[in-house]
């Protein structure tokens, strides 16, 4: 999923990052009404961006100028919502592409707006309608996880494809989600086992923070 340096026309390096920045901010905010209403979820919130961060590190050669493997955005969408995320994007993607070389700073606006927005979106999205429908918490965190990165490299497709429409906009994004596929259908899957097997300790050893930040709509697991 991270677009390398400098592969991204300077506009749509500067597009991605215009619409990056005020989910950010947002995410800022949101962070401290959290942490300030349950100072217990701190450990909580570090976990979660360490899992990010491990897991996105773990890439894999895919389309020429980014990469395949699994992100980590889940987790840290559905414990505290989406724009949360997106900050634990923008410090885990910085680290990489300083540290790592993987990604980088003049695509670091795309690679949020993919890793940090979308895919955390989407994954928070799909646990609130699974659990909202009264299924267990394992079965939404699982299919969070596995759409949330799944969705995250659709992103980067169309960004791909917008930058490089390649003889066309649909042709190019075809061609980048047909080999995405390849790589990213299995390891989403992967992603969401291993998610389910975090989530699942969480469950055991800290049901009390999860149930203040109100994960449990499965009434059954709401009152056990």
């Amino acid at each position: 999923m991270h677009i390398m340096e400098g592969f991204l026309p300077p506009e749509w390096c500067a597009i991605w990052y215009i619409l990056s920045i005020p989910v950010i901010i947002y995410g800022i905010i949101r962070i401290k009404k959290v942490t300030d209403e349950n100072p217990d979820t701190k450990a909580l919130l570090a976990v979660s961006g360490a899992f990010m961060f491990v897991l996105s590190s773990l890439k894999l050669p895919s389309v020429t100028g980014s990469c395949s493997h699994p992100t980590g955005n889940g987790l840290g969408a559905v414990l505290f919502g989406p724009a949360a995320a997106s900050v634990l994007a923008v410090i885990v993607l910085l680290f990489q592409a300083v540290l790592l070389a993987h990604g980088g700073l003049t695509t670091l606006g795309a690679n949020v707006f993919s890793m940090g927005i979308v895919g955390p979106f989407v994954a928070w999205a799909v646990y609130k309608a699974i659990t909202k429908a009264n299924l267990p918490s394992t079965v939404a965190i699982f299919f969070a996880a596995f759409l949330g990165d799944l969705l995250t490299y659709v992103a980067t497709s169309f960004q791909l494809a917008l930058a490089f429409p390649d003889p066309t906009f649909t042709g190019s994004l075809i061609k980048f989600l047909g080999i995405f596929a390849i790589t990213q259908i299995p390891l989403a899957i992967a992603e969401g086992l291993l998610t389910v097997v975090i989530w699942n300790g969480l469950k055991e050893y800290k049901p009390k923070i999860l149930k203040k930040l109100n994960l449990f709509s499965n009434k059954k697991e709401a009152t056990a």
